[in-house]
């Protein structure tokens, strides 16, 4: 933002306002109309505001945010954004705008102002002959109330505070504080009591009036925008999530064409609370534009997330197994981690991922490994990730430990580009929890796109079952197993995987090895293959896949 610029809000009615920056000698103010202005000018380091009208309502501003958790200052931290400069971002819609019009230690405001540019979201779009001479495309609201457009205006000035990450203040950024969020003009398709629906069952009291079509002629009715405040003890990062993908389910529509890539968005935005939100259904509809595909799709991704109780993933709780090894020196699930440990020490992994982390088990023990410098640990089940929160004492955590953790919920089937930069990923009794069918995807997102130096997999060796004398012949493991593997199925898979993704695998037994049904687990470690024979694999000679196997196996990159 240049010095010597004021911002100039006319209101053009109750809910619609005229927002402008111009420079400080060229304002000028309507009869009758409040005009507020922040002439900026810089003073040893510091912004001078002046301000030449009441701001009290905050009816000027498309988003306000406020706290009164003292010292209510931080949330400058949390936002990522200092309190004594005026910030622009530059958007595909326009400008956004964010300052502070109240600081202090028992209040707070941030405002978010987003400045739409009407003829810009018109120029160079491709639609049907005549299309782009259509006034409702140059005259319309867009330029004075949310939508879509401040979401996306959320998503790209706030993007760290929408993770929850504030290394300076990342305890603040974990708990819960007293919010108070204000939209003034929200295009509502359904009113104040589907704004009211939509909030409600995420902890925020709702205030929310709809302002009339024509203040002089109250006969003709409310107009459909909301003028919303929703206050709350709520973690600013959900907050934000909230507003982004609730922000275009009330206003019903998007500025941008809706594709698969916004059913990832959902999930990722919404995966936390959506999945046991009452109005799940409605929320997704809207959201992907009312497209059956889409829709059928995200409500599958949100009901495996709802579906997957902690205790019914047996990689969740510790105790759930059902599983307990005859004349074993220590219990199974304990020689599996340690064998894990083991493999993710010999690869000299520093950033390592345990993708289906369940409570968090094999988490802890990362996290007391030093030489281990990143951990990283998704679930796709929200509610075993709150346990795994409360196991590590997130609250708790000392800040050296905390900084090395990221944990959030991610599915393993969908890409997702924070699992990239790992040196090693471990699926520790994961893939027997995905339907066969779905395996493939799963292939691409762990080798293919996250595609760390070495990953380490484990799944039950369903041999070994008929050492279980309290398992029924034929019966699983565990109830929620799509598929338990022998040793022959479980090389048959790798080894493709392997050849595929440029991967050599080698496989190891975890626990006794029987000699009859082998072991109780079966561990595949893929390491990536480098130097000439990457390039050997690359020009086609299968043979260069593993130049230390001797058997018909080599071509596709397994050892035994």
């Amino acid at each position: 933002m240049t010095a010597n610029r004021s911002l100039t809000v006319v209101p053009t009615s109750p809910t619609l306002h005229l927002v402008a920056f111009r420079p400080q000698n060229e304002v000028t103010e309507g009869s009758g109309a409040a005009v507020a202005r922040w002439g900026t000018s810089r003073t040893g380091g510091e912004i001078r505001r002046q301000r030449t009208a009441s701001l009290t309502e905050w009816r000027i501003v498309l988003l306000t945010i406020t706290t009164t958790a003292e010292p209510a200052s931080d949330l400058g931290f949390l936002l990522h954004k200092h309190p004594g400069r005026l910030q622009t971002f530059g958007l595909s819609v326009g400008a956004a705008h964010v300052f502070y019009p109240e600081v202090g230690e028992r209040r707070t405001t941030a405002a978010l102002l987003l400045e739409v540019d009407p003829v810009g979201l018109v120029r160079g779009r491709q639609g049907p002959a005549g299309d782009g001479f259509a006034l409702g495309q140059y005259v319309n609201d867009r330029p004075y109330a949310a939508s879509s457009m401040l979401a996306v205006a959320i998503k790209e000035v706030f993007r760290t505070a929408l993770t929850g990450r504030c290394a300076s203040r990342q305890e603040l950024a974990d708990s819960a504080l007293p919010l108070e969020l204000h939209v003034p003009a929200l295009p509502g398709r359904g009113g104040a009591d589907l704004a009211r629906r939509v909030f409600e069952p995420l902890g925020w009291q709702v205030a929310a009036v709809a302002a009339p079509l024509d203040p002089v002629r109250p006969g003709w009715g409310e107009s459909r925008y909301l003028d919303v405040r929703l206050t709350g003890t709520v973690r600013l990062a959900d907050a934000l999530n909230h507003l982004y993908v609730l922000l275009p389910v009330l206003d019903d529509g998007k500025h941008y064409w809706v594709s698969t890539d916004e059913v990832d968005k959902l999930v990722r935005a919404g995966g936390d609370w959506l999945a046991g939100h009452p109005e799940k259904e409605l929320i997704t509809r809207r959201y992907l534009a009312h497209q059956r595909e889409l829709t059928a799709d995200a409500l599958a991704r949100l009901a495996e997330v709802d579906d997957a109780a902690p205790e019914e993933l047996d990689n969740a709780l510790e105790g759930a197994r059902s599983e307990a090894e005859p004349d074993q020196p220590a219990p199974l699930s304990e020689q599996r981690r340690g064998a894990v440990l083991a493999a993710v020490r010999a690869a000299g992994a520093r950033r390592v991922g345990d993708l289906g982390c369940g409570e968090g088990i094999l988490v802890r023990d990362l996290l007391a490994d030093h030489v281990i410098e990143r951990v990283v640990a998704t679930d796709v089940s929200a509610r075993a990730l709150r346990i795994a929160a409360r196991r590590l004492r997130l609250d708790a955590m000392n800040g050296s430990a905390r900084e090395r953790l990221e944990i959030f919920q991610s599915s393993l089937t969908y890409r997702d580009d924070r699992l990239a930069g790992l040196d090693a990923a471990v699926l520790m009794e994961v893939i027997e929890h995905i339907d066969p069918p779905r395996l493939a995807a799963l292939e691409r997102v762990v080798f293919g796109h996250a595609a760390p130096s070495t990953v380490i997999v484990t799944t039950p060796n369903v041999e070994y079952n008929v050492r279980y004398e309290a398992l029924p012949a034929g019966t699983p493991r565990h109830r929620d197993h799509r598929f338990e593997w022998t040793r022959a199925q479980f090389r048959e898979w790798a080894g493709p995987v392997a050849e595929r993704y440029g991967y050599r695998v080698r496989f190891l037994p975890v626990g006794g090895d029987d000699p009859e049904v082998g072991p109780p687990t079966q561990m595949a470690v893929f390491d990536t293959i480098t130097g000439s024979a990457a390039d050997a694999i690359a020009a086609g000679d299968s043979t260069a896949g593993d130049s230390t196997a001797g058997d018909s196996t080599a071509g596709r990159g397994v050892t035994a």
